[in-house]
């Protein structure tokens, strides 16, 4: 949700942010609905001034023993006159609301701007792609010769995009996830393992919900979501809340089960492990003052960096351009992984700052001193690892030629082993 103030005051940023992200918004509309909600709350605190001072003056008549049929009509009038203008705040209120949760995020001035994922800009690289003298396999190829994933049978319990783990790559699935809790912990990091299910506030205060209809799965009959990252619960986990600047930032680390529908892509992603419905993640999640969050955004993309530069595992970053942007983020960078067998960058991380949108929506607010006027928080959020796009990567870079995966360094103490 954008600042109210930028609406009023500046809505050609508004008109610009829309043109370079490409989006269709009636924003003429949203602009007219607050100044019709803006008079409206002028009209109704004059009215209810006005209903309290006949209130008195009915009051002050009867205690005096005079006539207080004039007041008493006048007040009649006023009451029926704010009732309405009460009914017709509700209505514009709720239009303006549904219209102002749904208007996208500002777009930062380092952002290139450009229609889709082809204006996105490669910052750096990192890693030696590896080379093999050998035929090699993709990760589908690999884990059906070693045993690691069923697909057949998880579509037949399931559907498509689930998958049953087996093996070693279950210990391996559950290895990232040690290690990179192990290392934001070392990081000072709050652990977080958060509900894997929230109500609609929640959801709709962490993304702008009618964009996401398509991928989050909703409970029947009841008030509540599968989360499609720890970020949405997070997000919501300070909600109505004033913290207090000397904590700032707070930095947690989310691990829990994603839950996504995945349209996406279609070919080999349909029949792997790279785009599913369901799949472990540890993620950074951050609220930080405004003066300080761009600094914290390079400083948790510098984490991921190094967390892959441990796992050995070649990548690339991506500046995503204003079209290829997700609507609640002003800026993200993209970290993609080598895989070996598609001879192609993934993305397997995803890293965006989002000002105070989130947080006022969450109404998440901090202030230094007791009598001082709040301010809202910056959220920012970094993939640290999604395990399963991790594993491909893993079992398409790290692949030997007699057919087995070496193990990266830091995985091996918990998996117990250095080979698959």
């Amino acid at each position: 949700m954008l600042d109210p103030k930028i609406l009023k005051e500046k809505p050609e940023l508004i008109r610009k942010m829309l043109k370079d992200r490409q989006v269709t918004f009636d924003l003429d509309s949203l602009i007219n609905l607050d100044a019709k909600r803006r008079e409206l709350i002028i009209k109704t605190d004059e009215l209810r001034k006005k209903k309290n001072t006949v209130s008195l003056d009915i009051a002050s008549k009867k205690k005096a023993g005079q006539d207080a049929f004039s007041a008493i009509s006048q007040m009649q009038l006023v009451s029926s006159e704010l009732a309405a203008l009460e009914s017709e705040q509700l209505k514009v209120e709720s239009d303006y609301a549904r219209l102002a949760f749904s208007i996208p995020n500002l777009v930062h001035e380092s952002v290139p701007i450009g229609v889709d994922e082809t204006a996105n800009q490669e910052v750096r690289k990192w890693g030696k792609v590896p080379s093999f003298d050998y035929t090699i396999k993709d990760h589908i190829d690999i884990s059906q010769s070693l045993d690691l994933v069923d697909l057949e049978r998880a579509a037949k319990a399931a559907g498509a995009r689930f998958y049953f783990l087996k093996n070693a790559l279950v210990k391996l699935n559950q290895s990232l996830v040690h290690f990179a809790l192990d290392f934001l912990d070392e990081k000072k990091y709050t652990l977080i393992q958060p509900p894997y299910m929230i109500n609609k506030t929640s959801m709709e205060g962490a993304i702008i919900a009618q964009d996401f209809q398509d991928v989050i799965y909703k409970v029947d009959g009841e008030d509540l979501f599968l989360i499609g990252t720890s970020e949405h619960a997070i997000a919501a986990m300070h909600s109505d809340e004033i913290l207090e600047g000397k904590d700032l930032p707070i930095r947690y680390a989310g691990t829990s089960p994603c839950f996504r529908k995945e349209a996406g892509a279609h070919g080999r992603d349909q029949k792997g492990i790279f785009r599913v419905h369901q799949f472990e993640k540890v993620e950074q999640f951050v609220f930080a003052r405004p003066e300080e969050s761009w600094k914290e955004h390079e400083r948790m993309l510098s984490v991921v960096e190094e967390f892959y530069q441990k796992l050995e595992i070649p990548y690339r970053v991506m500046l995503l351009s204003s079209g290829d942007l997700g609507k609640i983020s002003a800026k993200t960078y993209d970290l993609e992984a080598w895989m070996a067998g598609q001879n192609a960058y993934r993305e397997i991380v995803s890293c965006s700052n989002c000002l105070d949108f989130q947080a006022r929506r969450l109404k998440i607010r901090f202030r230094d001193k007791t009598n001082e006027q709040t301010q809202y928080v910056h959220s920012l959020n970094s993939t640290l690892v999604a395990t399963t796009r991790t594993l491909v990567a893993i079992m398409e870079n790290f692949q030997t030629k007699d057919g087995h995966i070496s193990v990266p360094k830091p995985l091996q103490k918990y998996l117990g082993s250095s080979t698959i």
